[in-house]
């Protein structure tokens, strides 16, 4: 394998053999998607904090439930406010059931465990909505460096193939071909550090963000309970 050395980074990718450049073009591809991944995630959960907070404060500030449900739909992205709307649609329903059953008791012993159910659904339905594509980053974390090795392996196979073609083993002869193959690990490397990094930095939004509406959840469940006690 014969190549010109350029010693820039660009002169030595494309000096590089057909199997180190097709390893490149795979982790490029990876590198791009996971960094759309990144600003989708960096400018989701910041949008999901703000309509959070928001809703909080409108729940801390009223009086009845049944006035925050238009509130909550001014946050389309929130959490909390979803959790808070599945919630109240099951206990509008049970209510309905109490009202029109023979055994309005026994509807209303019920109805707890429905509304918990509804909050529970909802629940996981956002913790799922939060994780989505972070599977992605972890993919491309682990996956990326044996990727890149792979390419740097192959590479370097090709380069001794070509010292033993030549019958000569001078750093001039070596030294290009190594470099052009170790820019595959390299590449590798700088795919997965930054998924690495925000994997793990999204994946502990997400656990606050599930332990918030958990939270959230419990305190609506205990203003059910109250209210099902005086009824």
């Amino acid at each position: 394998m014969e190549s010109n050395f350029h010693g820039s980074l660009l002169g030595m990718i494309l000096d590089a053999g057909l199997m180190v450049k097709f390893v490149l073009l795979i982790l490029l591809v990876f590198s791009i998607i996971s960094w759309t991944i990144i600003f989708i995630k960096l400018r989701s959960y910041r949008r999901i904090r703000l309509e959070n907070e928001a809703f909080n404060s409108d729940y801390q500030n009223s009086t009845k439930l049944s006035d925050l449900l238009p509130a909550s739909r001014k946050y389309p992205f929130s959490t909390m406010a979803e959790v808070f709307r599945a919630g109240y649609t099951e206990m509008t329903k049970t209510n309905r059931l109490s009202r029109d059953a023979a055994r309005p008791e026994e509807i209303s012993l019920s109805s707890l465990d429905n509304v918990e159910r509804a909050l529970n659904r909802a629940s996981s339905t956002e913790m799922t909505k939060l994780e989505s594509a972070l599977g992605f980053l972890a993919t491309t974390g682990s996956a990326s460096p044996f990727i890149g090795l792979f390419g740097t392996v192959w590479g370097i196979m090709e380069t001794f193939k070509s010292i033993g073609a030549r019958g000569s083993a001078t750093l001039a002869v070596v030294a290009p071909g190594i470099s052009e193959a170790l820019i595959a690990t390299a590449a590798g490397l700088a795919a997965a550090i930054p998924a690495v990094i925000f994997y793990n930095y999204f994946l502990n939004k997400s656990r606050t963000m599930v332990q918030e509406m958990d939270n959230f959840a419990d305190e609506f469940l205990n203003i059910v309970e109250r209210y099902l006690i005086r009824k």
